[in-house]
């Protein structure tokens, strides 16, 4: 199966390459067939040399590809890298590979051997290793699932762990059941009307480090944007 890992970006200057490298490097280790796999960097309106950077990368790298998204939004630059797309699986990480890139081997061997439609990486099971986050984070992480599930009644644990991999032929269904956001909270949307359309969703254990220094999420505005969302979302299924 082919696959396409997209990496949205804002202003990732001083991190692209290197990040990006490692991802190559481990990827390559594992699928050495480079036909079998693209790095897609969506970069969502950055105005520093982000998008310099990541053409040098593509460049150098066949693998590598730039997918330039003018207006700023994750879930929009996920959903352009992925309506361009015509791998059998995509789906993204973030820039700061706070998941454990082996985790990936078992998403790919998820959907790829037992057929599963969507894989998603949650920091709130019991199994999962958690290191760096603050108090604060764990907090609004906690109420904000809690929230989720009450109010669109879903049964996923973590909506927002950015580490989610799905079947490309199973997006457009998502896609029109509602998972249309552009930003954050696009994520979330994926997971939701992932469970109303009865997919095969299966929840991956994970071991996840914080890297605090490169968050730009401001809680507060954040959490009114979700709030938001959510109404806009529980409509689409009533």
């Amino acid at each position: 199966m082919t696959f396409d890992i997209t990496i949205p970006v804002l202003n990732e200057e001083e991190t692209l390459d290197p990040q990006v490298r490692i991802l190559h490097t481990f990827i390559s280790k594992h699928f050495p067939e480079k036909s079998q796999w693209k790095i897609i960097i969506a970069d969502n309106g950055s105005t520093d040399r982000t998008e310099e950077i990541a053409n040098n990368l593509a460049s150098q790298f066949t693998e590598i590809k730039l997918v330039k998204v003018p207006k700023r939004g994750v879930g929009l630059a996920l959903k352009t890298s992925w309506e361009q797309s015509n791998a059998d699986i995509v789906g993204y990480m973030d820039l700061d590979l706070a998941t454990d890139l082996p985790h990936f081997l078992e998403a790919f061997q998820a959907i790829k051997e037992n057929n599963y439609d969507l894989v998603y990486a949650t920091r709130l099971h019991k199994d999962s290793q958690v290191i760096g986050r603050t108090l604060k984070r764990e907090i609004s992480s906690q109420g904000f699932n809690f929230i989720l599930k009450n109010y669109l009644n879903v049964s996923f644990s973590d909506g927002m762990c950015g580490f989610k991999w799905l079947k490309r032929e199973v997006y457009p269904t998502l896609n029109a059941a509602g998972a249309n956001n552009d930003g954050w909270f696009f994520s979330t949307e994926l997971l939701t009307t992932a469970e109303w359309k009865g997919l095969k969703i299966k929840e991956l254990p994970v071991k996840w480090t914080d890297d605090a220094g490169s968050s730009k999420v401001k809680v507060l505005p954040l959490a009114k944007k979700y709030l938001k969302a959510m109404q806009e979302l529980k409509k689409k299924k009533l």
